[in-house]
């Protein structure tokens, strides 16, 4: 079955492009969520005279997301957690920690944005990408240290 995206779908295509999928995925995903439509005569035709408009919109798009590459390429952010032997983190540092943190220096994305594999669950740094865009991805440095525990008298 052949549908129009009427917005950016990952793995699938851009906001504007005709694709073949299967028909399941159009009927129950792709359709009943305003993603997408058939691809038949009425809708290509409305899609021939909203291109103009399409293409400013990727281009605008594609401007913010390389913008916030920028604005992370040198984002640093510390999160303190209590340590263990080895280096090892009582619990672990997840996503949603990351995206608090840069929420903090002012820089706002979602935690399902932050492409971390698995949870941080050792001191250190790591380098963790976030996805900012269709194809754009940005990198940030994660420092995790240890928890400063209230000095004894």
């Amino acid at each position: 079955m052949e549908v129009i995206l009427k917005e950016t779908v990952d793995h699938l295509g851009l906001e504007g492009d005709v694709v073949k999928v299967k028909p399941g995925f159009a009927r129950n995903f792709l359709i009943p969520g305003k993603k997408a439509v058939p691809a038949d005569k009425s809708n290509l035709a409305v899609l021939e005279q909203e291109r103009e408009a399409i293409a400013a919109r990727r281009a605008r798009q594609k401007q913010e997301a390389e913008e916030m590459v920028k604005r992370l390429a040198g984002a640093t952010i510390t999160i303190a957690q209590r340590v263990g032997e080895e280096n090892k983190l009582f619990g672990s540092v997840t996503s949603a920690d990351i995206a608090a943190k840069l929420a903090e220096l002012g820089i706002v994305v979602d935690r399902k944005t932050i492409l971390l594999p698995e949870p941080i669950k050792t001191a250190g740094e790591t380098k963790v990408p976030v996805k900012v865009g269709y194809q754009v991805t940005g990198e940030i440095t994660v420092k995790v240290v240890p928890l400063e525990s209230e000095a004894q008298p």
